[in-house]
């Protein structure tokens, strides 16, 4: 599939030919990233920072809080690469630094090993010193450290020449289990689908940037469809990944749909772009889009507002909610409607009664000592930390981001109780 890449060179996303000649600036990289963002990760690479003159870390610090990004350039020790992954990055980029004795040190599953090639041996220092190293020397001596692997084909690089397709089947093999990235000489979609068919993945920058074809075109290339008009089964789910329908799409659908991060599908019965909600109020904000292992079907994540997704008024085609996303909705519609005298506007009224109930529960939960009371008493804690939630203005959804944003630290915070908690625990 398709990588969108963002090479920053003075707070700016530029793209270079060959390394050296600047063939665009593209300008404030903040909106780019929120673009690339919807099709998965997106490659931000500090161009100065590699080249040993600056750093991009700012921009790249808010860059992480808009899309899911791999981060590379100028990482050339444990702690820089931890230091991005604790930022949020989803994988770090290392190039020269990436020997075994650094590589043991970081999470292997969150590592991508850069090779630089020029026809066929690898590169360094800015694409100018020859390793006389080849390739597939690199990756046997990587392969068991990393995830992955970024080859860029040097010769290619800017220059929209294409992509040797029996080249990079070799590598992709090799590889194997670690998913291959290829870069430099991306032309056409076509480019894409043919790495995407020799199992490996496509750094793309000149090609976008320079209008050569749009991301939904890159996107959509290795798609296929069994089915007489083409169209591509789509799965709409929430933020929770919970399944709120299915529907169809087509370039048509998926380009607008990214143009106007909102839900929009083939309807199959009007022939035509149905964009969620334009009649009924049931909007969607589009968050992602995906493929399946097959590239025969798409997920589509959404943020659904209003009654729901399907046209009987329920949220979802399946039927009503259930468990934690049902106990969010319900308290919503609490928040602004319980009536007087109810027990859930007691505690929103009263903030010293819905404290005590925190603290009660948490200890009570403490104290259980069998799986069916513990599940009872986590049951009342979490209820009385939704009605918080909700009262505050936070979400399920939020509350799942940050639980997820935690669980990509590598640095932990000791997790000693507070004085004044130790305190008061049971």
């Amino acid at each position: 599939m398709i990588v969108p890449s963002i090479d920053l060179m003075d707070g700016n996303a530029v793209q270079l030919i060959g390394g050296r000649e600047k063939a665009i600036d593209a300008g404030d990289p903040r909106p780019i990233a929120e673009s690339f963002g919807v099709v998965g990760e997106v490659a931000v690479i500090d161009l100065d920072a590699a080249l040993g003159r600056g750093s991009n870390e700012d921009v790249i610090h808010e860059l992480l809080q808009l899309a899911p990004c791999r981060v590379g350039g100028g990482i050339r020790s444990v702690e820089t690469a931890v230091r991005w992954l604790d930022a949020g990055a989803r994988k770090v980029i290392l190039g020269t630094a990436a020997t075994p004795e650094i590589l043991r040190e970081l999470p292997r599953d969150r590592v991508i090993a850069a090779l630089d090639a020029r026809d066929d041996r690898v590169v360094v220092e800015g694409w100018t010193k020859s390793t006389g190293a080849r390739i597939e020397d690199r990756i046997e001596e990587l392969r068991n450290h990393v995830c992955g692997f970024l080859v860029t084909f040097v010769e290619r690089e800017g220059r929209m020449v294409g992509l040797p397709e029996e080249r990079i089947r070799e590598l992709a093999k090799l590889a194997a289990p670690c998913r291959l990235t290829v870069a430099g000489g991306v032309r056409a979609p076509e480019d894409i689908a043919v790495a995407d068919r020799a199992g490996a993945d496509t750094q793309v920058g000149m090609a976008l940037y320079s209008g050569a074809f749009d991301l939904a075109e890159g996107f959509c290339a290795p798609l296929r469809s069994d089915r007489p008009d083409g169209l591509w089964p789509t799965v709409v789910t929430d933020e929770h990944g919970t399944a709120l329908g299915l529907a169809y799409s087509d370039l048509e659908s998926v380009r607008t749909a990214m143009e106007t991060r909102r839900g929009v599908y083939h309807s199959r019965s009007r022939g035509g772009l149905w964009t969620k909600g334009d009649s009924s109020g049931d909007t969607q904000d589009l968050l992602a889009i995906d493929t399946d292992c097959d590239r025969d079907a798409l997920r589509f994540t959404v943020r659904q507002h209003g009654g729901g997704f399907c046209h009987l008024g329920t949220r979802t085609c399946f039927g009503e909610d259930r468990g934690l996303r049902a106990l969010e909705q319900t308290l919503r519609d609490r928040v602004a409607n319980a009536p007087a005298g109810s027990y859930t506007r007691r505690l929103l009224d009263d903030p010293t009664l819905l404290g005590s109930k925190l603290a009660e529960e948490a200890g009570e939960l403490f104290e259980s000592a069998t799986p069916e009371h513990a599940a009872n008493e986590a049951a009342d804690l979490l209820y009385f930390a939704m009605v918080a939630a909700v009262q505050r203005g936070t979400s399920l959804a939020e509350i799942e981001r940050v639980l997820d944003d935690r669980s990509r630290k590598l640095t932990r915070r000791p997790g000693n109780a507070k004085p004044a908690r130790a305190e008061t625990t049971p």
